[in-house]
Order: C-alpha cells, then structure tokens, then sequence
C-alpha cells in the first residue's frame, strides 16, 4: 500500500471493481438490502468508477469533495467539480452529490479563482483567513469549528444549494479510532457540533431527506 494505490479509483480495474462488490455484498448480508449510495474511501473516484457504481446498481455517488485537490498525493482534483448535484452520464443512471464546500470571506466570490493560487504560496491562505478576506469551509465536525460550519450552513442557505452534504469518518463516533477524536472529550465535542449543526439546521428550515425522496425530486 502506498499513497497512490490508497484512493481506490487508482487500483487496476478488476482489483477496484473486487474490492467494491465485496463491500457491497457484505453491507447487503448485514442488512438484507443492498446499498444504493456510495462513498470512496479517501474520496478516491477513479477513471471507471462511476462505470462500476452503475452496473452494480447504485444510483447515487457522494465521494466528490468539492473545490479539494487531491493530486500532490496521487488523488483525484475536485477543485473546479460542481457544488450542486449533477448527473455523472448522460443516461441519467448516476448522480453525484458532493460534499457541501463553501468559500466565505470578503473574497469568496473569486474563492473558484483565488483559493487554488492562495495554496501555491506559503502561509497566503492562512493570512487571508486571518483577515477575513477568503477561507474554505467543508461541511465537516473533523478540523472544522462549530462556529466556521455554521457561517458555512449560512452561505450554503443563502446561495440556495439544494441539498447540503455532510461527512466525517464513522470510527469518529468512539474515542481513540482516529485522529479527530482520540479522547472522550474530544467525542464530547463532536456530539455537541452536531447538535449545534442539526439544531441551526432546523431553525433555518432545512429538513433532513433520503435517498428516495432525491431520487424521486430529480426524476419528476
């Protein structure tokens, strides 16, 4: 295993393809349906991937981090994907529903332009967030504050995203499994982001959906 080969859409194909039936098969045994949204690992989308997700009937794939780079360690650039829901093939089988990123700052309307530069030169991207001109915010409890994700939920509202996308690592919700929450103070505060997300959710009116209700809205 090494950096490369661990986003799985850089795996031989027949490799890649073996390791998704079998997760497929062992979610399908465990909870007698078979899954019909997909994740990669490390959002690690391939040249085939969306291929396989379709022929093994998966209708919705949520492995696109939005406005992330990837590339210096081998992974996929998502820096210029779209923020909103797309079709990935133009037979309509397979949507793609990124994970919710949003620039803010007084520059977050040239965020699509300037961040990706603002990386190339050192310690820039962290001055303009100290200055409030420019940062980009992951809808993530995992090295995001309480306070970013919620001027985050507030630009996503206000750009009127249809369906906002959260994510972090499921070992996440015990202590000790990864980097984020080694403690239970640490998990602590990782209920208590959630709480606080869900919560401002509901008082802005945004209601949780399901895979059905998404399918349903973009088939009408």
């Amino acid at each position: 295993m090494n950096a490369h080969n661990s986003f799985a859409g850089n795996l031989p194909h027949d490799l890649e393809a073996a390791k998704f039936r079998r997760l497929r098969d062992t979610i399908e045994q465990g909870f007698g349906i078979a899954p019909r949204i997909y994740r990669a690992g490390r959002y690690g989308l391939g040249p085939q991937t969306a291929k396989l997700l379709s022929e093994n009937g998966i209708a919705i794939d949520s492995s696109v981090r939005a406005r992330y780079d990837y590339s210096e360690t081998g992974g996929p650039d998502y820096s210029r994907h779209p923020v909103v829901p797309y079709w990935t093939d133009p037979d309509h089988r397979l949507l793609e529903l990124p994970l919710t990123t949003v620039y803010w700052g007084m520059l977050r309307q040239q965020g699509q332009q300037l961040f990706p530069l603002a990386g190339k030169v050192p310690k820039l991207g962290g001055v303009l967030s100290k200055l409030g001109m420019l940062e980009r915010i992951g809808l993530t409890p995992e090295r995001v504050t309480k306070e970013e994700a919620l001027r985050a939920l507030d630009i996503a509202i206000d750009d009127q995203l249809p369906v906002l996308v959260m994510s972090f690592h499921s070992p996440s919700l015990a202590a000790g499994h990864t980097p984020y929450v080694r403690t239970e103070d640490d998990l602590d505060r990782l209920y208590d982001w959630l709480r606080a997300i869900y919560g401002y959710l509901e008082i802005r009116g945004v209601r949780p959906t399901t895979i059905e209700e998404i399918m349903t809205a973009v088939d009408a």
